[in-house]
C-alpha cells in the first residue's frame, strides 16, 4: 500500500493494480499483462503533454493556465477508477445478468469513487476543479448537454482530451491502443504524436489538419483491429463466459453486486476475486469453484460455430439467445436446455456504431486558416469502407457432449434468419503428428 505524506494508506489507488487492463486476454495472449494503475499513468501522462502543446502553441489564445493543465492530467489519471474486476467484463457481461433498473456505469462510479476519496482522506481541492475533473471523466459517457452550463462556457475543447463524446479521438485511446498492440504483438500503424503535434482549438473544438485524415482513420480502425483480434477473440470469449458463470453463481452468497451501490464497499473489489473463490471451502460456492478450475485446466466451453450477421441486417439486428437456438432444435437424440448453451453477441464497429467517427470531426487545411470543415471520406479514397459495424454471433456448449446437437440447432436457426447456411461447423484440427 502506498503511504501519504499523514502516513495514511492510499488504498483505494492502490487497487489500480489489481485490475488487469486487458481483463482476461492475458490468458490467450500471455504478453497482455498489464495494470489499470499503468493505463492510468501513461493517460495522465499524455493528458498532460496534449494540454501542454495546445498551451505552447496557442496558449494566449486559448488562456489555458497551470490549473487547467492539473485538472486534465487529473481527469486522466482518475478516468477508470470505477471500473470492476476484469474491466468491461463486470459491466456489459456479469451486472446485466443480476443487476435490474438503470444502467450502471463505470464512469458514473469513478465520479462517485472521487468523491469518496476526498471527503475519506480530507484532500484539500477547489470544489470547482473537482467539479471539472469530474465532468471530464463522464464527457464521454454523459451527453454534452448535461455538462454544466458554466463548464461550456470555460474552455469547452479541455473537456475533449481524457474521454471525448464529440469525435471520440482522446488520450484514453491513444494509450490503450497502442499499449495493447505492444503487448499483444500486433502491428500498429497509427501514430498519435502526428495526431498529439498538429491538433488545433478553433471555436472551442478541437481540429486537425486535412491531411491527417487518414491517420485518425487509423486510430479507429486500430482500435477496430484490436477488439476482433484480442478483446472478442474467440478463447477469451469463452473464458469470459466461463468466469461470468461462475461470478453469476457465487453472487447470491458474496453479494458481489450490491457493492455497486456504496463507493466504500465498491473499492474493494478487484481481481482478485477469481481466486478467493477458488481458494474459500464454502460450498455454496463449490459449482463456482467447479467452473473456475475447468478454466485453469483449460476445459473450456467448446465453440461450436459463429456467424456474421449479413450488412444490410446489422441496423435491426436483435442479439441471439439460448433460447432461440433450443427453439430451433429438430430430433437430435438430446433434449436441449438454455443452461446448455453460451451465447457471444459480438459488436465492433469504430466507435460510433453505424456510423462513420470521421463524419464528427472538423478539419482545417493549414495553419493560417481560420476556417473548420468536416471531410466526405469519397473526397479521401474509395477503398475506405462503407460499412462501419459487424456483428458476430458466437454459440459454445458448455458440454462437450452437447456441441454436436448444438451445432445443428444454431445452423437450423441460421436457416430460418437468412435462408441459407451461412458457415459451415468448424472440423476438428488435426492433431500435429509427434
Amino acid at each position: 500500500m502506498r503511504k501519504r505524506k499523514d502516513g495514511k494508506e492510499e488504498d483505494e489507488e492502490a487497487k489500480f493494480e489489481l485490475y488487469d487492463e486487458g481483463g482476461l486476454a492475458y490468458m490467450v495472449y500471455p504478453g497482455a499483462v498489464h495494470t489499470r494503475f499503468e493505463h492510468s499513468l501513461g493517460v495522465y501522462w499524455l493528458a498532460g503533454q496534449t494540454v501542454r502543446s495546445l498551451q505552447a502553441y496557442q496558449g494566449s489564445e486559448l488562456d489555458i493556465d497551470r490549473f487547467d493543465v492539473q485538472t486534465v492530467k487529473l481527469a486522466g489519471l482518475l478516468h477508470d477508477i470505477g471500473h470492476g474486476p476484469f474491466s468491461h467484463m463486470f459491466e456489459h457481461e456479469f451486472l446485466p445478468r443480476v443487476v435490474t433498473g438503470p444502467k450502471w456505469s463505470h464512469e458514473q462510479m469513478s465520479v462517485q469513487l472521487v468523491d469518496y476519496i476526498v471527503d475519506e482522506h480530507h484532500i484539500d481541492i477547489d470544489s470547482d476543479s473537482l467539479r471539472k475533473v469530474k465532468e471530464m471523466i463522464t464527457a464521454s459517457y454523459v451527453p454534452s448537454v448535461q455538462i454544466s452550463t458554466q463548464s461550456k462556457k470555460e474552455k469547452r475543447f479541455l473537456y475533449d482530451i481524457v474521454a471525448n463524446g464529440r469525435t471520440g479521438i482522446d488520450v484514453d485511446k491513444f494509450d490503450y491502443i497502442n499499449r495493447d498492440c505492444r503487448a499483444c504483438n500486433i502491428g500498429c500503424n497509427f501514430q498519435f504524436r502526428r495526431l498529439l503535434d498538429s491538433m488545433r482549438v478553433m471555436d472551442d473544438e478541437i481540429c486537425y489538419p486535412a491531411k491527417e485524415y487518414l491517420t485518425i482513420h487509423k486510430l479507429f480502425a486500430t482500435r477496430a483491429d484490436l477488439h476482433r483480434t484480442v478483446y472478442t477473440h474467440a478463447k477469451v470469449k469463452a473464458i469470459e463466459l466461463m468466469l461470468v458463470d461462475a461470478l453469476v453463481k457465487a453472487n447470491n452468497y458474496l453479494s458481489i453486486a450490491s457493492h455497486i451501490s456504496d463507493p466504500a464497499q465498491y473499492w474493494k473489489l478487484d481481481d482478485t476475486i477469481m481466486k478467493a473463490i477458488e481458494t474459500a471451502p464454502d460450498e455454496e460456492l463449490k459449482e463456482s469453484r467447479d467452473i473456475l478450475r475447468r478454466i485453469r485446466r483449460r476445459e473450456l466451453y467448446q465453440f461450436c460455430n459463429e456467424f456474421a450477421v449479413p450488412r444490410d441486417k446489422v441496423e435491426h439486428f436483435n442479439s441471439i439467445t439460448a433460447r432461440d437456438i433450443i427453439c430451433c432444435q429438430k430430433s437430435s437424440g438430446v433434449t436441449l436446455k438454455e443452461e446448455d448453451i453460451a451465447v457471444s453477441n459480438v459488436r465492433i464497429d469504430l466507435s460510433c456504431g453505424k456510423d462513420n467517427p470521421l463524419d464528427r470531426i472538423n478539419f482545417f487545411q493549414d495553419y493560417s486558416s481560420e476556417r473548420k470543415f468536416p471531410i466526405s471520406d469519397d473526397r479521401v479514397s474509395h477503398l475506405l469502407p462503407s460499412c462501419y459495424q459487424d456483428r458476430i454471433v458466437r454459440v459454445y456448449a458448455k458440454k462437450p457432449e452437447l456441441a454436436d446437437a448444438i451445432s445443428d440447432a444454431f445452423e437450423n436457426l441460421q436457416v430460418k434468419m437468412y435462408g441459407g447456411t451461412l458457415h459451415a461447423t468448424p472440423e476438428k484440427k488435426k492433431q500435429r503428428r509427434k
